[in-house]
């Protein structure tokens, strides 16, 4: 039996999380020990389970779906990282309760390249999602590497942020590699195998139930620099993983958002706690005494000079998102007209019109506007 099936024999014994595992090998020194064990020596172990003991003293039936789950991994050109494998990535061996196998879709080497975690929310707003794709195109092409969670919203902002840059970039899935969730993202999910890494902890076949997913979050930390907090209500499971991250060792950015914006409120408190501020990835690269200062790679672009009325509904017009009615209230000019013009603007690059009738400034007005 070679190395890995003896890991994946370890893992799939019911009954055996991460940090059970690393008592055990800390006890034993080796998984072969752990495997080939007397019943006294095992049962000296106050914290095995009953039903893990047992398992453990008869391990005939898990090795037998070791060997098909590691027929099933090759088959899907699937790489299995143990814990003792030198290509483990070593930031994440430091963690509490490490996995005790990463299965991998992708490039490996890419989880020991340094790197920066992003998180939030996934019904985040447009403000949110830009920051998101920004930052990390910007963070990609200082070669460094972005690490998400794979959900709708932040995560898959930040995900086609690094892609869209050409770098790197790495999803933690809380399921098994054989299944794409959200099934939304089936096309990101290509990408990411392609151009990044998808990993995972949990064997194939393992759905993505909701208790998965806050321990999927130490995995994203634990493979990280930092954590990078983007949009997070005050109780959500994106604190979750800053939280971890603090316990890890790990440093917690934060984007600031609108003060009276409930999907800011976990960021800035946050902040508040001794979270870095973070403007652009410049911040965090100083932080992390990664590089000299950057520039944005983003040039802003500024409106040429527009007609009056043109001009009024645009100065009107924020980053920030705003409501049609909010617009022809504030602008005086009928709503037909109002209409025309942002529709021009939006043929010019200069707004975007989002779900919702709501428009958003994308340039900065012209010098000698007022």
């Amino acid at each position: 039996m070679d190395t890995r099936h003896q890991w994946l024999t370890l893992a799939l014994i019911p009954g055996l999380g991460p940090a059970t595992i690393k008592k055990l090998i800390e006890r034993f020194g080796s998984v072969r020990e752990i495997l080939t064990a007397d019943r006294k020596v095992l049962e000296e172990c106050s914290f095995l389970r009953k039903d893990s003991l047992a398992a453990l003293c008869e391990p005939k039936s898990t090795w037998a779906a070791a060997e098909q789950e590691l027929r099933l991994a090759e088959k899907a050109n699937i790489t299995l990282l143990c814990w003792d494998d030198p290509l483990f990535p070593p930031l994440l061996k430091e963690i509490n309760d490490p996995p005790p196998i990463l299965y991998i879709l992708g490039a490996p080497q890419l989880l020991s390249t340094p790197g920066i975690a992003m998180v939030g929310a996934r019904a985040a707003s447009s403000y949110g999602l830009q920051v998101a794709e920004r930052l990390a195109g910007e963070l990609a092409r200082q070669d460094m590497v972005i690490t998400s969670g794979f959900a709708m919203g932040i995560d898959t902002a930040a995900h086609r942020g690094a892609l869209g840059a050409g770098g790197n970039t790495i999803a933690v899935m809380g399921c098994g590699l054989d299944i794409i969730y959200p099934g939304q993202n089936k096309k990101l999910h290509a990408q990411i195998a392609g151009q990044g890494a998808i990993v995972s902890e949990y064997p194939l076949g393992t759905l993505p139930e909701g208790f998965r997913f806050p321990a999927r979050n130490r995995i994203i930390s634990g493979l990280s620099l930092g954590v990078v907090v983007v949009e997070a209500a005050h109780r959500s499971g994106t604190l979750i993983t800053a939280h971890q991250a603090l316990e890890q060792g790990r440093d917690v950015f934060a984007i600031p958002g609108r003060i009276d914006s409930p999907k800011s409120e976990g960021c800035h408190r946050l902040i508040q706690e001794g979270a870095k501020l973070v403007h652009t990835a410049a911040d965090i690269l100083e932080e992390l005494s990664l590089s000299a200062p950057i520039a944005s790679s983003e040039k802003k672009v500024q409106a040429p000079p527009l007609p009056p009325e043109e001009e009024k509904v645009f100065s009107i017009l924020e980053v920030y998102p705003k409501n049609i009615e909010e617009i022809i209230q504030a602008a005086k000019l009928p709503a037909h007209r109002i209409s025309e013009i942002l529709l021009r603007l939006e043929l010019m690059g200069l707004v975007a019109s989002l779900p919702g009738k709501q428009y958003q400034r994308l340039a900065e007005p012209h010098s000698s506007s007022v």
